[in-house]
């Protein structure tokens, strides 16, 4: 009051702001200006996916529009029948015909009726099996199609090379399939299936059946070789000397700066970074390394069952990458495209462009194991010693002095590229040509050690380190171990991480948690028993039936690498596991593999297997374990069950077609 006396009696008036007045009316303006100019979305990267309405679904009508008459369908897991298809379709050049290599995932499959539109047309499959005689991911629609389809296939010529392993219980079944499906359904078998064996030498049975198929279509079609094996380019070399740098691929496989900005769902070409929070290795002694890992899924809406794969993608070990670099005399950090010279390909890029070729060799191109004989061949002309000129082009001959030398040069030596650019001096190819021919790096699949409700939020992967030198000498380090070996757990904000997704898997528990399970898994083989452990814990826990746990494991030494013992034990004696049953195969004079404890336990075993329902599951080697295990049970069948061999064979077999004898194996 007398503060507006004063201010009259001076004959001034009071403003209509104050000074406190003009200020809060900026702040909230200053306020309210930021707000609107925060819900601008950050501009986001190009995906630079294919426009879905540009990609040809008809295979028939591509393949009029550019004048090829055959076509090489591939069903792939590891990127082997990918590569065989792709060589397949160069071939086609040299008789004078043009062929396409295709995934048939990408097209529509029940246009096969048609190929006989086109004149001398050939449809090829190289068909690999996964698993326990699946079809690959990529040909598990073709392989639908096949089972429900009663179209007529009449007029299509086609003939089948089978991709897979004889130590697998069902050796190229997938590849067998097709074959016998496609005369089932009218087509006419030009050519006999051929049947590679990755257990002994794919390579050189892929070899021998295509120096053989190809001039029996020579003849079958009238056509003769032009006589030019001269290498042909499949990619031109375009260098990028001003590009914005936020274009270029730096490991990611689909998305460019996926890694940055991470979006699910997440899968093979969009895998998450899951950062390691354990790293410990698991023996105690010894001169191996068994490691078990932690990554930490938490947001990535990622979910998983026991039993479930774990696909992680490893980089090559830098030291290999930096000496390729050294001894082609190229600076690895150029950024470079390499664009198919067919512009009606699907496939633009043999790997993300652009890119530099460190960022090739270090995430995207196998670059440790031996080279196959194309390679060779194609790399022969760079040779400036016209002896290894020779040697490089009989290596990849089906002549038996050709073989001979592939085998002992580059598969009893262990030679990768590296090696051989070592040991022949003489060759020096340019980068670009080596990057178009050496297969894609592909994704390692680990047996999850954990259980997803026992660990929602986390995924466990043990494994153990492949380290050993070749005949020359050279210490050989395998690419997933030695980088998982690396992936140290960091406290700061810098964590080291893993790029993965989830492959589903048939090896699952029993619906009926009332029902026993026999579990054998050596070795590292253990990994998925440790997920159904925890889960026969977890029902326990609440309150569930849960029948007889018997786990058989197996290591070399008690005191040195007994994996998970603590866990297993405090397992046991909480009445989880029924019963532990551990293998120690060199603890004494003669040794002792989960097989003998098998047959020393016969009779609960039978009586689990034949009376109670139990679930069998089989985990780790397939060329000698699982074998023998399964020999065990046929000789437990015989003898308790009052079976002969082949009876005892046939009840193994039923409990597999039932989904009671379950193999997660490897060779």
């Amino acid at each position: 009051m007398a503060e507006s006396a004063k201010a009259r009696r001076s004959g001034r008036r009071n403003p209509l702001f104050s000074n406190l007045d003009l200020f809060l009316f900026t702040l909230i303006a200053g306020l309210i200006i930021y707000w609107f100019m925060s819900r601008k979305k950050a501009e986001p990267i190009p995906e630079f996916k294919k426009a879905p309405s540009t990609q040809e679904t008809s295979f028939i009508e591509k393949m009029k529009k550019t004048g090829r008459n055959i076509v090489v369908f591939y069903g792939s897991q590891t990127g082997t029948g990918e590569e065989f298809a792709n060589r397949l379709s160069k071939d086609a050049q040299r008789y004078g015909m043009k062929g396409m290599a295709a995934d048939p995932e990408e097209y529509d499959m029940s246009e096969l009726s048609r190929l006989a539109e086109i004149g001398n047309s050939l449809a090829i499959f190289c068909m690999a099996t996964y698993g326990e005689g699946d079809p690959t991911d990529n040909a598990q629609d073709f392989y639908d199609w096949l089972q429900e389809t009663d179209g007529q296939l009449d007029g299509v010529n086609y003939t089948v090379f089978a991709l897979g392993n004889k130590t697998y219980e069902h050796y190229n079944a997938m590849g067998a399939y097709v074959d016998k499906r496609l005369e089932e359904l009218g087509a006419k078998r030009v050519f006999d299936l051929g049947m590679g064996d990755d257990d002994g030498n794919l390579e050189e049975d892929f070899v021998t059946w295509r120096e053989q198929f190809w001039p029996a279509m020579c003849e079958h079609f009238g056509v003769e070789a032009s006589g030019e094996d001269s290498s042909v380019r499949q990619y031109e070399l375009k260098e990028h000397n001003d590009i914005n740098m936020n274009k270029v691929y730096t490991g990611e496989l689909g998305r460019l700066k996926s890694f940055e900005t991470q979006k699910p769902p997440f899968d093979a070409k969009n895998p998450f970074l899951a950062p390691v929070t354990v790293n410990r290795k698991l023996n105690k002694a010894g001169d191996r390394h068994l490691m078990h890992l932690e990554v930490d899924i938490t947001g990535s809406k990622i979910r998983y069952e026991s039993g479930d794969h774990v696909a992680v993608y490893p980089t090559n070990d830098t030291v290999i990458v930096n000496r390729l670099g050294q001894i082609l005399g190229v600076d690895l950090d150029s950024v470079i495209s390499l664009n198919n010279l067919d512009e009606e390909s699907n496939k633009k890029h043999p790997f993300p462009c652009p890119t530099t070729y460190r960022t090739a060799l270090t995430h995207y191109l196998d670059i440790i194991h031996p080279p196959r004989t194309n390679v060779l061949y194609e790399l022969a002309q760079y040779a400036t010693d016209l002896k290894d000129q020779e040697n490089m082009r009989k290596m990849a001959s089906s002549a038996p002095e050709g073989k001979a030398l592939y085998q002992s040069f580059v598969l009893e030596d262990n030679r990768n590229i590296l090696a051989i650019l070592e040991d022949l001096p003489s060759l020096r190819p340019p980068i670009d040509h080596l990057c178009e021919l050496m297969p894609r790096l592909q994704a390692r699949y680990y047996s999850i050690a954990s259980s997803s409700k026992v660990h929602p939020n986390s995924i466990h992967i043990c494994a153990v380190l492949v380290e050993y030198t070749t005949k020359t000498g050279r210490l050989t380090k395998g690419v997933a171990t030695t980088w998982l070996k690396n992936k140290l757990v960091a406290d700061n904000a810098h964590k080291s991480t893993v790029p993965m997704y989830i492959r589903k898997s048939q090896f699952r528990l029993p619906f009926k948690a009332s029902n026993p399970v026999i579990m054998v898994g050596p070795g590292t083989g253990i990994a998925p028993f440790m997920g159904f452990i925890q889960e026969r814990g977890w029902l326990k826990e609440q309150g569930k039936e849960v029948g007889e746990t018997v786990l058989y494991c197996g290591c070399r030494h008690k005191e040195e690498d007994y994996l998970y013992q603590e866990e297993l034990e405090e397992a046991e004696k909480t009445g989880v596991i029924t019963k532990l049953n551990v293998a120690f195969s060199r603890d004494q004079e003669q040794k002792v593999y989960v097989q003998h404890l098998l047959r020393t336990n016969k009779v609960d075993l039978w009586r689990q297997i034949h009376t109670d329902n139990a679930h069998i599951y089989i985990c780790g080697d397939a060329r000698n374990m699982a074998r023998d295990v399964q020999t065990a049970f046929y000789e437990i069948a015989e003898e308790l069950g009052g079976m002969t061999r082949t009876q005892a064979t046939d009840y193994i077999k039923k409990l597999m077609t039932k989904g009671r004898y379950s193999q997660d194996v490897w060779s």
